[in-house]
């Protein structure tokens, strides 16, 4: 308390009806017991209490209009941000001299002024006595939520679909040597026993182990094995004694027959005795399977003629080449004839030519026999997209696009030969990008289609709406192509150069850089835009000085030379190159947060936005949007306990724990609207999201799923990945999740995006008998730590970088972020948190946690945040070494 001259006002309370900002309640009068029901009962979501003359000051959320004498408590009204309970003269006023933010209490006459510190808040949750209650734990009232839905895959068409009957049994065991497979065993005669049954069977008989049928059937063959003793045993004997000679006859037989088949023309017989070859020399398999012989390994003279498989044959790969010929003659009689089926058989099958199959069913108008194939052969991502489109399945072709990343190779391929279906797929791709929140990119894409102008247009005023460094550039844009909007939006740009806040400073320099652009390519005298890059030129010259951007001398000139103002380069200093960033002191105290600077609320999520602003999560309280000094923007009114945002800022996930599934919600932080999306099950997921697909996992099975759709549905899962999924981080072009298996080993995966492939895998050496926290980038390094040790998988780029020694058995956790990590160690006066500078090994902040309330951390580009659910709230900037304490108000 900070008591000034005791000044003693004319009025000593308010009067009549006022607008009421806080209330005060004197325990003295009223009794401790009925001063806290007062408080409870007045209470309401964003309220705060505080300590002040020993008794509590109700901060509400918003005024309300009251009768003083009818108040709860002691009125207080607000007046250029200072809380006063009497009506005070300009003259007292003066005296008073208050600051903004402070309370004037006016008690026995005598007026002071008390600063409103987060220290006085009082947590009225303490004042509850819930030791009776019993936890129940949430179940939903309603069935269980299906499993999540997935794109299912679409196989190449079979035999039948192109006409052709089934292979003959000689072609299948052919087929099978040539592809390493074991060889089927061929239909058995029945026995004695078996045809003794049948004719039982046809008198109308019943005995043991008969069924209801005709008893003709054959029984099941057992599953095929792999190749056992005898069947090495036999390929010895074909290639190393004489009994490879008849093998090799066999063999010649079945492939004269199947020359004659195709030469007299039999092609329905031939296709079935066909064998499929594929593209360029035979394999070594092939080879042995068709007796044709191989490279001589020297240059003698054979001492005997003939003998063995390789030697069947004269010429050797000339008949492999026959062999070839005689398909693509087939080929082209069944073109011919009109039998467009059973030719693209010939390509896709025997010639394993599938590209040119899909291209040859597509000229012939079988187009959903050709995205068939083509999506079943599994060829170029763009081409599938290209051949479910002509197919008109736009929804399967968009969906596919979407899994793939394939949405500008297929528009490529469509404009060489279908420019109108070309165009579609380009609005359908920038609708795409617009509802995943990538304005930008949506109006970059669409803009070659002039019929969807009026779309394109609509994408830039959201995409400024949006704000951030994105909605900087496409205000700068909107200046080229929207002229006649050129005051409106230089309103816009004025506001956003006129601010000197350091947490605009990168869309300013946005805005700038993406000006010039414009102006250089439109010329200087026609550009609309030349008339703001001078204050926008000032504006970056304002920024560096203040030290909010690193820019060049250089860079800074070429701009000044752009705005041709000849005051501004005449006036303009010689630009030094700027010092180094003074970082984080050396040897700086730790930074203390006691129990008594928590907010209101618990703090179970945060993470930071660009201009300054946070997203908390606080549980079934709901989310905020707040400022960089803890003033509320927008709330959310669905429960938020873990966040995952979308890398344009523009929306958010909120997830809450409801039993053993997950209430996910979408949260709009540009309409600032909220909305519950599904309940599902979510194990492990990742802390970020492009806006359209969002991975995550569910036990051993790992999804994208489609984070726009109505119902979650996954267009891409890899399922049984040997063990529970721990940990899933997704960046640009890499996904890897952690997974502990049965044998209590940690196994990384890696796969590239936007197509899925695998990249990699790794097993963890040793096993672990217990894991303490587990910790994993988006480069795939992983630390895992143990009870007596922490143990590392190094990422994919980065080089492998130890942070120092430190006391790993008194962790409780440890979290990877890029140059940098935090360790997290429990001690008697509150939980210690150490950042680490890995690659020099050195400790740059330290904080300690007053109490007993676990600390959270989260990183997100330069920033970490630091986090408990007693309200408690810390910033770091990585860069400048700044930390700020934030208090939700």
């Amino acid at each position: 308390m900070r008591p000034v001259r005791a000044p003693r006002p004319r009025a000593h309370v308010h009067r009549g009806s006022v607008d009421v900002a806080a209330l005060w309640f004197d325990p003295a009068l009223l009794g401790e017991a009925e001063a806290r029901r007062r408080v409870l009962a007045a209470w309401a979501p964003g309220a705060g209490v505080y300590a002040l003359e020993g008794g509590f000051l109700l901060r509400l959320p918003a005024p309300r209009r009251m009768e003083c004498a009818a108040a709860p408590g002691l009125p207080f009204t607000l007046e250029d941000g200072v809380l006063l309970s009497a009506p005070f003269s300009p003259s007292e006023r003066e005296r008073l001299a208050p600051t903004s933010g402070s309370v004037v209490l006016v008690r026995a006459g005598t007026a002071r002024v008390h600063p409103l510190e987060p220290s006085r808040r009082v947590d009225v949750s303490a004042w509850l006595d819930v030791s009776h209650f019993d936890v129940v734990p949430m179940e939903g009232l309603g069935a269980p939520p299906p499993p999540v839905a997935t794109l299912a895959p679409i196989e190449a068409p079979p035999r039948a679909s192109f006409g052709v009957g089934p292979p003959a049994p000689e072609a299948e065991v052919m087929r099978a040597r040539m592809e390493g497979r074991p060889v089927p065993p061929p239909p058995r005669a029945p026995g004695l026993l078996e045809r003794l049954r049948a004719w039982w069977n046809e008198r109308g008989g019943t005995g043991v182990g008969s069924g209801g049928g005709s008893g003709k059937a054959l029984p099941t063959p057992p599953p095929p094995q792999g190749p056992g003793l005898f069947s090495r045993l036999a390929e010895w004997l074909a290639r190393s004694t004489p009994l490879g000679s008849l093998l090799g006859q066999r063999k010649a037989e079945y492939v004269r027959r199947l020359f004659d088949l195709f030469d007299e023309g039999n092609l329905q017989e031939a296709l079935r005795y066909a064998i499929p070859l594929a593209k360029g020399a035979p394999s070594e398999q092939a080879r042995v399977s068709l007796g044709l012989p191989g490279p001589r390994e020297q240059l003698t003279i054979q001492p005997r003629h003939g003998g063995g498989a390789a030697s069947v044959f004269g010429g050797g790969a000339q008949v492999y080449d026959a062999l070839r010929e005689r398909y693509r003659e087939a080929f082209r009689k069944l073109e011919r004839e009109g039998r467009i089926e059973e030719a693209a058989f010939v390509l896709a099958e025997l010639l394993h030519e599938s590209e040119q199959a899909v291209s040859f069913l597509e000229k012939h108008g079988r187009l959903r026999m050709a995205a068939e194939l083509a999506e079943g052969r599994q060829l170029a991502p763009g081409l599938v997209v290209r051949q479910w489109l002509l197919a008109r399945e736009v929804a399967r072709a968009v969906d596919l696009a979407r899994r793939t990343g394939a949405f500008a190779d297929a528009v490529l391929r469509l404009e060489r030969s279908h420019p109108a279906e070309a165009r579609t797929l380009r609005v359908l791709w920038g609708e795409v990008l617009a509802q995943s929140g990538d304005y930008a990119r949506a109006v970059e894409v669409v803009w070659p289609v002039e019929d969807a102008r009026r779309l394109t247009h609509a994408w830039l005023e959201r995409g400024v709406e949006a704000g951030g460094v994105s909605g900087a550039r496409l205000l700068a844009r909107m200046l080229s192509v929207l002229p006649e909007r050129f005051e409106k939006v230089r309103t816009r740009a004025l506001v956003l150069l006129d601010s000197d806040d350091p947490e605009g400073a990168p869309a300013r320099q946005a805005f700038t850089d993406a000006l010039a652009r414009e102006v250089d390519k439109a010329g200087k005298a026609v550009a609309p835009g030349l008339a703001l890059l001078r204050p926008a030129v000032r504006a970056l010259l304002r920024d560096r000085a203040a030290g909010h951007l690193p820019l060049k001398p250089r860079e800074l000139d070429r701009l000044v030379l752009m705005t041709g103002d000849t005051a501004l380069r005449a006036d303009l200093p010689s630009l030094s190159a700027l010092p180094e960033r003074g970082g984080f002191p050396a040897e700086a105290a730790p930074h203390v947060l006691d129990a008594a600077e928590g907010g209101p609320w618990p703090i179970h999520d945060a993470v930071p936005l660009s201009g300054g602003r946070l997203l908390v999560a606080l549980g079934e309280a709901g989310a905020r949007l707040v400022t960089s000094d803890g003033r509320c923007v927008a709330h959310f009114d669905v429960p938020a306990f873990s966040l995952v945002l979308s890398v344009h800022e523009d929306r958010a996930l909120a997830l809450a724990p409801r039993g053993e599934l997950k209430r996910v919600s979408r949260l709009d932080l540009t309409g600032r609207r909220a909305e519950p999306w599904c309940d599902t099950r979510v194990d492990a997921f990742a802390p970020v999201y492009d806006g359209d697909l969002w991975f995550f996992a569910v036990e051993d099975t790992v999804m994208a799923v489609d984070a726009l759709a109505a119902e979650p549905r996954a267009l891409w899962r890899v399922p049984q990945v040997g063990g529970q999924v721990l940990e899933v981080a997704v960046g640009v072009a890499e996904l890897s999740f952690v997974t502990f298996n049965a044998e209590a080993e940690l196994e990384r995966w890696t796969y590239l995006v936007p197509d899925p492939r695998l990249r990699s895998r790794q097993v963890m050496p040793r096993k672990l008998e217990s894991l303490r926290h587990l910790s994993l980038t988006v480069d795939g390094e992983v630390a895992a730590l143990h009870e007596e040790e922490i143990r590392w998988l190094d990422g994919h780029r980065a080089a492998p970088v130890r942070p120092p020694l430190l006391p790993w058995t008194a962790l409780r956790a440890l979290v990877l972020g890029g140059p940098y990590m935090v360790a997290l160690e429990p001690t008697p006066a509150g939980e210690r948190v150490w950042l680490l500078e890995r690659k020099e090994g050195a400790v740059r902040a330290r904080f300690l946690f007053e109490g007993d309330v676990p600390v959270s951390v989260r990183f997100l580009s330069t920033e970490l945040l630091l986090f408990d659910a007693a309200g408690r709230l810390a910033r770091v900037d990585l860069t400048r070494g700044e930390v700020r304490r934030v208090v939700l108000r």
